[in-house]
């Protein structure tokens, strides 16, 4: 099973499926060193949890032996011999629940550009006639890896069971373009699920969007920032509809960047070469105009959707202070935020009760259901080690 594998022999399996290439033989040590090297991208000798693919992030803390926050070529080692050299899958494409039907790489800007592109899920069974409210899901890679697939598995639950539609945005990464590109095509995406909501059955006054890290960073920009020009772009043909969207779900995301530097973490965000640095095209502290830009708390209104901010008081990636902030922005704002603190959550965590209130939330402003969605603190869910 995938999430048995070794970190390092599965990004090699992803590597040969998506060369379209079938393993021949398990991954030699050798082979398995160059993977650890693919990895680590800032070549420190250590892989942080940003730095995994979100489709494999889930292995981070089976291999975190020491819970220390990263994995040491020796960790990778150990997890290696513990799983042992199980053959990767060779699909890059996760199966379709049975009860959905999937449309895709749609285009969503009218560019040939793969990221610009987004996946579309609909029940085979809707529950009713009723045109279905959207929920659409933004990955997370520090701005700088993820793929739009892991969406798949965020929303296929509320679709399956026919209430919802689902939709998983790509968008263009800092290596091929610098903020505002990345809201830039969010917004593109969202006006494209609108210009096409009598298509697909969609109801294009209820959209919910929802996102880990980066992309909750970016679900939310898309809360905050409706209808400020700049942020707006001018991507696709359907620049006559509106990109404001109806709730917000962010999981863990950087709404300060400014501040990020200040609280303990992992990794240095004022450094040249940090995600946040990247994101704005310089030194995080040196373009502070754009730091702001890319900043939710800077737009914050009394007109902005609900919002759910989820956020582990344990994560040393992206500082659980980045949510605190945004709630307080929000408040100050006029907005009531529901905040939640998973307690003894890192960047990520295994809380089913947190999924629970997301799809509640979801209900609620989404599907007018009468929900009462508790704000207490949810522990992380603990799983002993093998």
């Amino acid at each position: 099973m995938l999430k048995q594998m070794p970190i390092a022999l599965i990004l090699l399996g992803l590597f040969v499926s998506a060369s379209g290439a079938e393993a021949q033989s398990p991954p030699s040590a050798d082979s398995s060193a160059d993977a650890f090297q693919r990895l680590d991208k800032n070549g420190d000798g250590k892989i942080t949890r940003d730095e995994l693919p979100e489709a494999i992030r889930r292995n981070f803390d089976r291999a975190d032996a020491d819970g220390n926050g990263f994995i040491s070529r020796e960790e990778d080692a150990k997890f290696r011999n513990r799983t042992g050299n199980r053959r990767p899958q060779t699909s890059s494409r996760p199966q379709v629940h049975d009860a959905i039907r999937a449309e895709r790489d749609l285009p969503y800007a009218d560019t040939d550009n793969p990221r610009q592109r987004l996946d579309l899920y609909l029940p085979k069974n809707p529950t009713s006639d009723e045109p279905l409210p959207v929920i659409a899901w933004i990955h997370g890679g520090a701005w700088r890896a993820g793929d739009r697939r892991s969406g798949q598995g965020r929303v296929a639950e509320l679709v399956a069971g026919g209430n919802y539609a689902g939709v998983s945005i790509g968008y263009r990464l800092t290596g091929e373009a610098i903020w505002p590109a990345q809201i830039h095509d969010c917004k593109a995406a969202v006006r494209w699920i609108r210009a096409n909501a009598k298509r697909y059955n969609l109801d294009p006054e209820r959209i919910g969007v929802w996102g880990s890290s980066a992309g909750g960073h970016l679900v939310a920009m898309l809360g905050t920032s409706g209808r400020v020009k700049p942020l707006e772009g001018t991507l696709g043909k359907h620049t006559d509809q509106d990109s404001r969207v109806t709730c917000v779900v962010d999981y863990f995301g950087p709404s300060d960047l400014l501040a990020m530097g200040k609280y303990p973490s992992h990794m240095k965000h004022d450094a040249p070469d940090s995600p946040e640095s990247r994101l704005v095209g310089g030194p995080v502290q040196e373009t502070r105009e754009m730091a702001r830009s890319a900043s939710p708390n800077t737009y914050a209104s009394a007109d902005d959707p609900p919002f759910l901010i989820a956020h582990g008081d344990k994560d040393f990636t992206v500082p659980y202070n980045q949510s605190v902030r945004l709630d307080e922005a929000l408040h100050k704002a006029g907005v009531d935020p529901l905040f939640i603190t998973v307690e003894g959550g890192g960047h990520g965590f295994r809380a089913p009760e947190m999924t629970q209130r997301v799809h509640q939330f979801l209900d609620k402003h989404l599907r007018d259901k009468e929900v009462d969605i508790s704000e207490k603190p949810i522990k992380e869910e603990v799983r002993m080690r093998r």
